[in-house]
C-alpha cells in the first residue's frame, strides 16, 4: 500500500490531468516549453473525445513543484518522466506533443522508452523544433541565455512570441526568468548522435511550425523514423499553439492521426 501511495504522489507532482478518462483508448502525453507550465496543454483534454486521455508533464520548480530544485540535465528529466509513466505506458497506447524544448525532451523520452523497454508512441507530435541532428540545434545550445541579464532574457522571449509584459508583478517576472534560463540550461544538455545508431523509430512524426516563428529545419525529422513524417504550419509566431483556432486544429488532427493509427 505505501509503494502504490508513494506512485500516485510521484504521478500527482509530475503529471498534470484535467480530466480523469479512465476508458480512453489513448493517452497523450504533452511536454511544454522552456519555462512553461501545466496549465495550457492540460486544458486540451476539453478538446478531445473520451477516447483520448491528456496528461501533462510538469517539471520542477514551478506549479505545485516550486520548491523543489531544478533538473541539471536532460537525462535526469527522461528518468523522471520515465519512472513515474512506466506503469500507465505499459497498459494502454500512448501518443506525445512536445513544444519547443518540449519537443526535445519527448523524443528523448521516446527514444529511452524505445530502447530500455521496447515501447513507443503510437505517434510523435512535435512543435517548433528543429530535427534533433540539426545543426540549428547545436547553434540554439550556443545562444548563452545562462549569462544573459534579466533585460536581454525579457527581449529573447518576447523575440519569441512570449509576453513576460502580460506579467507586471516583479516576482513573477523574476519567477518566469529563472525557469526558463534553468529550463534553457537542461537543454543544453540534449545530445542526439544520429551515427551512432540506426533508424531508431517507427512510429509516424507530425512537425507543426508557426508560419511567422524564425524557420525551424524540420526536414531530418524523418531521419529519426521509418514511419511516415508530415509537416504542417499554421498562422502565428512561436507561440501559434494558443491561439484557440489553432489549438482546436490541432486537437482535431492529433485525433485523427492516432484513430489512424488503429488502436
Amino acid at each position: 500500500v505505501l509503494l502504490s501511495w508513494r506512485f500516485f504522489l510521484g504521478m500527482e507532482k509530475v503529471i498534470a490531468c484535467a480530466q480523469k478518462k479512465p476508458d480512453a483508448l489513448c493517452r497523450l502525453i504533452c511536454f511544454p516549453w522552456a519555462g512553461g507550465g501545466t496549465t495550457e496543454l492540460a486544458q486540451w483534454s476539453k478538446l478531445f473525445s473520451n477516447s483520448i486521455e491528456v496528461l501533462c508533464v510538469r517539471f520542477p520548480g514551478r506549479e505545485t513543484r516550486l520548491n523543489e530544485p531544478f533538473m541539471k540535465d536532460m537525462t535526469s528529466m527522461v528518468n523522471e518522466v520515465t519512472s513515474v509513466l512506466l506503469k500507465e505506458l505499459q497498459e494502454k497506447p500512448f501518443a506525445f506533443f512536445g513544444h519547443s524544448f518540449g519537443s526535445y525532451l519527448s523524443f528523448a523520452v521516446a527514444l529511452h522508452l524505445k530502447e530500455k523497454y521496447g515501447l513507443e508512441p503510437v505517434h510523435l507530435f512535435v512543435s517548433s523544433a528543429h530535427a534533433p541532428s540539426s545543426e540549428a540545434v547545436t547553434h540554439l545550445k550556443d545562444i548563452s541565455i545562462a549569462n544573459a541579464s534579466d533585460e536581454e532574457l525579457l527581449a529573447y522571449i518576447q523575440m519569441l512570441g512570449g509576453t513576460p509584459e502580460l506579467l507586471p508583478n516583479e516576482d513573477l517576472r523574476k519567477e518566469m526568468l529563472l525557469t526558463f534560463r534553468e529550463d534553457s540550461r537542461v537543454f543544453r544538455t540534449f545530445c542526439f548522435e544520429k551515427a551512432e545508431m540506426d533508424i531508431p523509430l517507427s512510429c509516424d512524426i507530425t512537425c507543426f511550425s508557426g508560419s511567422d516563428d524564425k524557420p525551424h529545419d524540420l526536414r531530418a525529422w524523418q531521419e529519426v523514423t521509418s514511419g511516415d513524417t508530415s509537416f504542417y504550419e499554421l498562422p502565428g509566431g512561436h507561440f501559434y499553439l494558443l491561439e484557440p483556432s489553432n489549438g482546436i486544429f490541432l486537437t482535431k488532427h492529433i485525433t485523427r492521426c492516432i484513430e489512424k493509427a488503429g488502436l
